[in-house]
C-alpha cells in the first residue's frame, strides 16, 4: 500500500464510529472465503462476528483452531461464525489452507475481505490508540433480530476465550427463552436469577410465599428459579 493509500486509510480510521448494546448491526456486503454475503441474509440466526488483527499470525491462529473445533456446538445454538481482518481474499485463502495443512482442520465459517477498513469502520472493530493499520479482537454476539446484545474487546496480544463467548451465548438465549437473568459464573443447567419485583405488592407476594412462585430466595430481591430440563439452550428451539 502506497505511503496516499495508507494516509487515506488511517485518517478513515479516525473518523470510525463506535457501536453500542442495543443497536442495530449495521447492514453491509462483502467477499469472504466462501462467497460474497449481505450480513442481513443472516438475520434469523444468532451471528458471532468477531475480527482480528491479521492473518498468519499466531495468536490469530490459535484462535481460528479454537472457533472451527467448537463450530458444531454453535451450530447447536443457531449460531454463524464470521470473521474478518484488514487483509485481501486471497490472503485469506492462503491462510485457512495452511491452517488445514498444518493442523488438519478446516476453517467452516467465512472470513471477510476488507483490504479498505470500510467494514472495520463501520463496526469501530480499530482503536487508534493502539494500531490504526489493525482491527484489535472484537466480538460482537448479534441476536436473530440483528440487535447487538453484547460485545467483547481483547488487545493484540491475547486470545479469546471460545468457552466464555459459548456460555454468554446460553446466558443470552436463555434470558430470551425464559425471562431471566443470569448471576456470576452462571452455567447451563443451573439456577437463573429472576428480575427484582417492580412494585411493593409484587415485592410482598414474593415474600410471603417464594417456593409457590417456583422461587429460592436469599432477600426480595434476590431469587433463584431452577429452568426445567432442556430450556438451558434457546438456540435449540
Amino acid at each position: 500500500m502506497d505511503n496516499m493509500n495508507m494516509k487515506m486509510k488511517m485518517d478513515q480510521m479516525d473518523r470510525c464510529g463506535h457501536l453500542s448494546i442495543g443497536m442495530e448491526a449495521p447492514d453491509f456486503t462483502a467477499n469472504t472465503t466462501f462467497g460474497p454475503i449481505r450480513f442481513s441474509d443472516y438475520r434469523g440466526k444468532w451471528v458471532v462476528f468477531f475480527s482480528h488483527p491479521g492473518d498468519f499470525t499466531p495468536v490469530c491462529t490459535t484462535e481460528f483452531v479454537a472457533f472451527a473445533q467448537a463450530f458444531p456446538k454453535f451450530q447447536q445454538r443457531n449460531v454463524q461464525l464470521l470473521g474478518l481482518s484488514i487483509d485481501s481474499n486471497p490472503s485469506h485463502l492462503a491462510w485457512v489452507r495452511s491452517i488445514a495443512r498444518t493442523t488438519g482442520i478446516s476453517i467452516p465459517f467465512p472470513v471477510v475481505a476488507d483490504r479498505t477498513g470500510e467494514v472495520a469502520c463501520l463496526y469501530g472493530m480499530v482503536a487508534p490508540d493502539v494500531s490504526k493499520q489493525e482491527t484489535v479482537r472484537n466480538v460482537f454476539l448479534i441476536d436473530p433480530n440483528q440487535i447487538i446484545r453484547a460485545i467483547l474487546i481483547y488487545p493484540l496480544t491475547n486470545g479469546r476465550s471460545i468457552p466464555e463467548i459459548l456460555r454468554l451465548v446460553d446466558a443470552l438465549q436463555t434470558t430470551d427463552a425464559d425471562k431471566v437473568v443470569t448471576p456470576a459464573n452462571w452455567q447451563p443447567g443451573q439456577p437463573a436469577l429472576v428480575p427484582p419485583p417492580q412494585t411493593y405488592s409484587a415485592l410482598l407476594e414474593r415474600e410471603k410465599d417464594p417456593e409457590e412462585l417456583g422461587l429460592t430466595c436469599k432477600d426480595w430481591f434476590w431469587c433463584y428459579k431452577q429452568l426445567p430440563n432442556g430450556k438451558e439452550n434457546a438456540g435449540n428451539k
